[in-house]
């Protein structure tokens, strides 16, 4: 039995399924839906990204490393975002002041806590995708999507600071939010799909 190949291709599995699932909750928009499976999804994601740095030459050990590190802190910043969601929020009767910081729904820190995580997780994606070198045509779509990916670092950092994210779902159900993260999971699902084809033909 091959961990070392089993593990990663369960993890890109678990990526494709949990981002998919993501999108449909979105379009339905069952919350408590998207927030469980915005829990497994970092479980997976570092499952995949420890199996592309672990196949990675020695040439390009930094990028996967930096890669693998930034995944891990998009976990923790993912988990915490949404096990808040699940318990606190869902559980307890929380103050109007309580309830602006930590509900994900009002645009508030905890929205912008879930948006550095993404942002992370892009940056992840970057550098994981510079240590590949791809050897036939989905390698070389994989890694292309990765890199590509990075580029979301940079409105998921800097558009709650501007308070865009905030503005498009002003409309109080969240549309524009919604929609932004459905085009996400669009981009991000093929992401998954390939790596379990990278790992499925190794």
């Amino acid at each position: 039995m091959d961990l070392n190949k089993m593990i990663p291709k369960a993890g890109s599995a678990i990526v494709t399924a949990t981002v998919f699932l993501f999108a449909m909750f979105l379009i339905i928009n069952y919350s408590m839906g998207s927030f469980f499976v915005c829990l497994i999804l970092p479980i997976g994601f570092i499952m995949m990204t420890a199996g592309l740095h672990g196949e990675c030459e020695d040439d390009r050990k930094v990028a996967a490393n930096i890669g693998l590190i930034l995944a891990a802190v998009y976990a923790t910043l993912i988990m915490l975002v949404y096990f808040t969601q699940l318990t606190t929020v869902n559980n307890e009767q929380l103050n109007e002041q309580a309830i602006n910081l930590l509900d994900f729904s009002k645009f508030g820190l905890i929205f912008n806590y879930d948006l550095l995580g993404y942002g992370v997780m892009a940056l992840s994606t970057f550098f994981t995708g510079l240590s590949m070198k791809p050897k036939n045509k989905t390698d070389k779509w994989l890694r292309a999507l990765m890199i590509i990916h990075g580029v979301f670092y940079f409105s998921c950092t800097f558009m709650p600071i501007t308070g865009m994210f905030a503005k498009m779902s002003s409309d109080g159900e969240g549309i524009g939010g919604r929609f932004a993260l459905v085009a996400w999971c669009v981009y991000f699902l093929p992401v998954g799909i390939l790596s379990f084809l990278h790992f499925r033909k190794r």
